[in-house]
């Protein structure tokens, strides 16, 4: 699974049709720069990442190990979410795209606290994505309370 994994990072995909593989690898891509906003990774976060892939994505301990490492690997040293938004766009329909939102929380709230970099990435990439304030509330609301955190986490004081 690792090497199909690079090669989508990669963008070698031998001209065929990206599918859930794709999605994986690009909301996975944006689970580690949600994580990076502080310029690393904890392994809270690294943790989490793998926990929420596993569950959104039905994949074993080692699969999700895979796909933390590849983007991990793919996302250093640059910030090309962009890219990956746009195979998000391609493959989810407009009401399915705030699942990627709530992943996103729950990295944001690895830690139990939410910081400004972390909040500001999610508002762009929540507008990228076309989720509205409104259904980005409602997710980290949701994440707040499967996290046991209370409502005001993170907010300014």
């Amino acid at each position: 699974m690792l090497n199909r994994i690079r090669s989508l990072f990669a963008g070698d995909d031998d001209g065929a049709e990206p599918g859930e593989d794709a999605l994986q690898a690009a909301a996975a891509a944006l689970m580690v720069e949600a994580a990076r906003t502080d310029d690393t990774i904890t392994q809270v976060e690294r943790d989490r990442i793998i926990a929420v892939a596993r569950r959104h994505f039905h994949l074993t301990e080692e699969e999700a190990q895979d796909l933390l490492s590849a983007a991990v690997f793919d996302t250093e040293d640059v910030s090309p979410y962009h890219r990956y938004v746009s195979i998000i766009m391609d493959r989810c329909p407009p009401g399915g795209r705030v699942w990627i939102v709530e992943m996103l929380w729950e990295v944001a709230y690895a830690d139990g606290v939410l910081n400004d970099l972390e909040a500001s990435l999610l508002r762009r990439i929540g507008g990228l994505l076309h989720v509205s304030d409104i259904e980005r509330g409602e997710a980290r609301k949701r994440v707040l309370e499967r996290l046991g955190l209370p409502d005001d986490a993170g907010l300014p004081v």
